[in-house]
């Protein structure tokens, strides 16, 4: 016969392992601040390796009452690895306008450098940091909205998901570093799947709704690489819009860092 006492260690035994079993598992879930990052990361892991591309644009500005003028743009853009990207913006049309050029070295992690070149008065002026959150040649479009967002340069917030359209978005919150940003921050929509950016709303330092960005027409290129074919900048406090229509979409050219230099700004024709 089994004693009361021999069976003391047994039923202490069997009790931890009852409560062990018992005890709910705590899994530690990603916080609203990683997930908001992480979106970010994957979206821009999804461009790399595009190499470079050129484009055309038309440029439409639209008062508060509906009248129209119109530009036209062309635009080269080089892929810089483990960098910002450098772009240019030649203006063609109209004639008050052509050969005006902006160009844009941009960095993850130090300001971007972006120059102007205007041809009245044949000089290339700097565009400096302070100056970033002003009118891009009397679009609804600043300086600062006018390069690739560095993930470095952004704090961010996984707020939800919600229906956009047909498909199902992420809404994130980022936070610019830079503190002579023009925005407080930035709400950003982009669907779960391809990674692609359908609406951006830009709060001002006072955390005024100041803009909404929104994309469409998206084509795919190389099988891979997304572009929008309109965007679409809407000033909620002026009532002014600029819509930028994208064609003529070429990648992997013969663009080189010559192409995107200071001095032949002058040049760029």
């Amino acid at each position: 016969m089994i004693s009361t006492r021999s069976m003391l260690p047994f039923f202490a035994l069997c009790l931890i392992i009852f409560c062990l079993s018992a005890a709910p598992v705590h899994s530690e879930s990603p916080t609203p601040e990683e997930t908001g990052l992480k979106i970010a990361q994957d979206s821009r892991a999804r461009e790399a390796g595009f190499g470079n591309f050129t484009a055309q644009q038309t440029m439409v500005l639209r008062n508060k009452h509906g009248q129209e003028s119109r530009r036209q743009l062309r635009v080269k853009v080089l892929e810089v690895p483990d960098d910002g990207d450098k772009s240019l913006f030649v203006f063609d049309e109209p004639r008050d306008v052509q050969g005006t050029a902006l160009l844009i070295h941009a960095h993850r992690e130090s300001a971007d450098d972006q120059w102007l070149y205007l041809p009245a008065l044949k000089r290339v002026k700097r565009i400096s940091s302070s100056n970033r959150s002003g009118s891009f040649m009397g679009s609804e479009f600043a300086y600062e909205d006018l390069t690739a967002e560095a993930v470095e340069k952004f704090t961010y917030r996984y707020l939800r998901d919600e229906p956009c359209g047909d498909l199902t978005c992420t809404v994130s919150e980022r936070v610019p570093a830079d503190k002579k940003s023009g925005y407080s921050r930035q709400v950003v929509w982009r669907d779960k799947d391809e990674l692609r950016v359908w609406k951006v709303e830009y709060y001002d330092r006072k955390d005024a709704h100041l803009k909404t960005l929104t994309l469409g027409n998206y084509q795919q290129y190389l099988e891979r690489y997304w572009r929008a074919g309109e965007m679409a900048m809407e000033n909620h406090l002026t009532g002014k819009s600029t819509v930028l229509t994208w064609t003529d979409f070429q990648f992997q050219t013969d663009l080189d860092d010559r192409d995107f230099t200071r001095t032949g700004l002058k040049r760029a024709r």
